[in-house]
């Protein structure tokens, strides 16, 4: 197993090929499903057999599980991956479950992921959306140092648009 890295409270790692049922099951919460793109079984499961895949090739990018330190226990997924609306751009996404909200856990994913977004690639910006009513996330990208930026318009859907530049991290 691949770790990207260990913190004292969570691990960030490639997942196994046994986890895809745990990978799934975050996708059953409504509440965790409210502000991202709606997918359906089949899809969420080729997603998660991409990643592996791109696990095996040795790609930089990707899709990681993020489990307790303590216990194993599934925290949820982050991703960097290259940003198809802007290209030469590095989109950081992440999704938690519930029970994983509001304990600061987002916040120090997010600034380890901008961290290995421009250590680990050539990326010069980072950047994230979410929906204009995820409040919860545009904090947690503001605490990682991302500027909120002029709402930006994908697939039809305004959504609220985050940057930092390679030259402003430090």
């Amino acid at each position: 197993m691949t770790i990207i890295v260990q913190t004292p409270r969570f691990v960030i790692r490639n997942f196994e090929p046994t986890e895809e049922d745990t990978y799934l099951s975050l996708f059953e919460d409504e509440h965790v499903t409210q502000h991202l793109p709606k997918r359906s079984l089949q899809e969420n499961k080729a997603i998660f057999q991409t990643a592996l895949i791109d696990y095996a090739e040795g790609k930089t990018l990707g899709r990681w599980g993020i489990f307790n330190n303590g216990d194993d226990d599934f925290i949820g997924v982050c991703l960097l991956r290259n940003y198809y609306y802007q290209p030469g751009k590095v989109e950081l996404g992440y999704v938690l479950n519930k029970k994983y909200w509001g304990k600061g856990i987002a916040s120090e994913m997010a600034h380890i992921m901008v961290a290995y977004g421009f250590t680990h690639t050539d990326a010069h910006e980072i950047i994230a959306v979410t929906t204009l009513e995820n409040t919860g996330s545009q904090k947690v990208l503001k605490n990682a140092g991302l500027k909120r930026m002029a709402n930006f318009k994908r697939d039809g859907e305004e959504l609220a648009y985050f940057r930092i530049e390679k030259l402003a991290y430090s």
